[in-house]
């Protein structure tokens, strides 16, 4: 069975696997709460499905195959009627980037998923480079693996919100300071782009449109160099120590609550 067609109407189980931009990192914080595109798409979905329950097996810093290895088989397990499947990104950053690996993993989720009668949707990464000079040699590798995740989605009937045809994505108003996790805005955008892709009542792209009022000013060499004391530079120690950022995380929602607005 593929995932093709509209979701079935009534209560519905929504689980959600990826990285730190399905967690909220960006939208929230680890005192207050995340919230994030998942939370915000599974609250737009409650206002059609209510009764909907969601889970959020995300962590953040994990790698596409570990996605796979640690959230597939608990989101098999919760028998979910949707899920999102949004993970690569932190691959992407590694030396030994493999674009076939990473959507190898991507397809095997989307197979295992489908295959249950989950409807499935996943995105496609906007080319950061525009935001992050420093990183302007992952520009061929974002759009090799935008390539095989849309093929991968076509072959088993996965949604797919196509973020990275959309000039605004890379629009700093929808970013944090670290340019690698949207903002609050950003994460409602996504929200929207996922719902568009599932042609969910009341979506539209509107997601699509450029924000109102003139864009900020480009960022200067300064703006760059505070950028990488504040960001890059941890993250480069965190690597040689052998961490990530979700080092002894554990997902935030794992098992499916009603949603709450």
């Amino acid at each position: 069975m593929t995932s093709a067609g509209p979701l079935r109407p009534g209560p519905l189980r929504y689980v959600a696997l990826g990285d730190s931009q399905t967690e909220g990192v960006g939208d929230g914080d680890d005192t207050t709460g995340l919230r994030g595109c998942a939370d915000r798409f599974a609250e737009g979905l409650a206002a059609h499905h209510p009764g909907v329950l969601y889970a959020n097996l995300a962590v953040r810093g994990r790698l596409a195959g570990q996605v796979r290895q640690q959230q597939l088989g608990p989101a098999l397990a919760l028998r979910p009627d949707l899920a999102t499947v949004v993970a690569g990104v932190n691959d992407l950053l590694r030396p030994r980037f493999d674009a076939d690996e990473v959507a190898a993993h991507l397809e095997a989720m989307f197979e295992a998923l489908t295959a249950r009668g989950a409807r499935v949707a996943t995105v496609t990464f906007p080319d950061v480079t525009r935001l992050i000079p420093l990183a302007r040699p992952l520009g061929s590798r974002i759009g090799a693996l935008n390539t095989r995740i849309r093929l991968a989605a076509a072959r088993h009937g996965v949604a797919v919100a196509d973020t990275a045809r959309h000039p605004v994505v890379i629009d700093p108003r929808l970013w944090s300071p670290d340019r690698l996790h949207a903002n609050p805005l950003g994460h409602a955008r996504i929200a929207a782009a996922v719902a568009h892709a599932l042609a969910l009542p009341g979506s539209d792209d509107a997601w699509t449109r450029p924000l109102p009022g003139p864009r900020p000013p480009d960022r200067t060499t300064l703006d760059d160099l505070r950028w990488a004391n504040a960001f890059l530079g941890p993250w480069v120690a965190r690597r040689l120590r052998g961490r990530s950022s979700g080092t002894d995380r554990a997902p935030k929602r794992p098992t499916p609550l009603p949603v709450t607005t």
